[in-house]
């Protein structure tokens, strides 16, 4: 087996399970982010990702539905990113139902 994709997988499901919070609303923005959008990001970007996940229920709520936006730069960015991924796949109708 080999190391780096044992590593890499047992990542991915951490990070696959980290952002299905048990909230519906979370779950539709953090998911099909992570599913289409993760392994497309910088380094930079994927770290803030996955900063993020291990943020609490409640604040990435009012985050990701811009009722206030994070402080750090870096959180703002993934943020905004997430937000604008869900805002293209809902304009082109690939939102999960």
């Amino acid at each position: 087996m080999n190391e780096p994709s044992t590593t890499e997988a047992a990542q991915r499901k951490r990070l696959y399970w980290h952002s299905r919070r048990g909230m519906w609303e979370l779950d539709l923005l953090l998911v099909p982010f992570l599913e289409q959008r993760y392994d497309t990001l910088d380094e930079a970007d994927q770290a803030a990702f996955r900063e993020l996940i291990d943020e609490e229920d409640q604040d990435l709520f009012v985050w990701l539905m811009r009722r206030e936006w994070p402080e750090a730069p870096a959180r703002r960015r993934i943020v905004q990113l997430i937000i604008e991924h869900a805002e293209s796949a809902d304009s082109v109708g690939h939102r999960p139902v």
